[in-house]
């Protein structure tokens, strides 16, 4: 096997129109490391999905990252970090039920914190996650 193959990055797109605008992918792999990007309730048409709901738009955020990370060989329990951004910390408990049913099993090291605003008003939450497959 090429060891140069073996780090050469993968990378995995959901088709949210941000990413051609600003230049970036949804998710990357690297050996066995997974990055995902910022990712917010925003669908492949543009459109934002759970207006007003912070736990609404927390499940899309996980379900849209959960989809990029199995298009790279990855899931959920293989998340090790998750960055959670929010536009009022007041609402804490909204983001961490919808962390805690995906991640409730396999708990990854976490961070919440409060931010002045996001891309666009109606969002209402941001996340990243990193994940670590296993050595093959």
């Amino acid at each position: 096997m090429n060891p140069h193959a073996m780090h050469s990055p993968t990378r995995s797109f959901s088709g949210s129109p941000w990413e051609s605008i600003f230049g970036y992918c949804r998710a990357i792999r690297i050996g066995n490391q997974i990055e995902v990007s910022g990712t917010t309730a925003v669908d492949e048409e543009g459109q934002l999905v759970g207006e007003g709901d912070v736990y609404a738009q927390s499940r899309y955020i996980i379900q849209k990252a959960q989809k990029a990370l199995q298009a790279l060989g990855a899931d959920l329990p293989q998340v090790v970090r998750t960055r959670t951004y929010v536009t009022d910390i007041g609402r804490w408990q909204e983001v961490a039920r919808a962390h805690g049913e995906a991640f409730g099993q396999n708990p990854p090291a976490a961070t919440m914190v409060e931010v002045a605003k996001l891309i666009a008003p109606q969002l209402l939450v941001e996340m990243e996650f990193t994940a670590v497959l296993p050595h093959e």
